[in-house]
């Protein structure tokens, strides 16, 4: 397997239901991350983008949060949705959705 030119973090973080901060679980990461999964299989882009799920990254409140590298791109309130054209834009073409980034006071 070659290194794929872009790697997408899935943070699945979980707490407990009435945490303070939250959780991107309890958000939907769950079927998000498999939504991810899915679209890397059906488009079998293993070469260029790589799906991983993660712990806390950070900003919890506004999850499911979505970290794209090397470009450092944190999205935000990513939805089941969203991930063709993220896939599209972004982790094929290159191009930052900017709807979906965190806000510059929270990444």
């Amino acid at each position: 397997m070659s290194r794929p030119v872009r790697h997408v973090f899935v943070c699945s973080q979980q707490r407990p239901p009435g945490h303070p901060r939250g959780s991107c679980a309890a958000n939907g990461a769950a079927p998000l991350l498999q939504a991810f999964w899915g679209e890397l299989q059906r488009r079998q882009a293993y070469e260029q983008v790589a799906v991983t799920y993660s712990g806390c990254l950070g900003p919890c409140d506004g999850g499911p949060n979505v970290l794209v590298y090397p470009e450092g791109v944190l999205y935000q309130g990513v939805k089941v949705e969203d991930v063709g054209e993220l896939f599209d834009r972004h982790l094929l073409g290159g191009e930052v959705v900017d709807r979906l980034v965190a806000p510059p006071a929270v990444w």
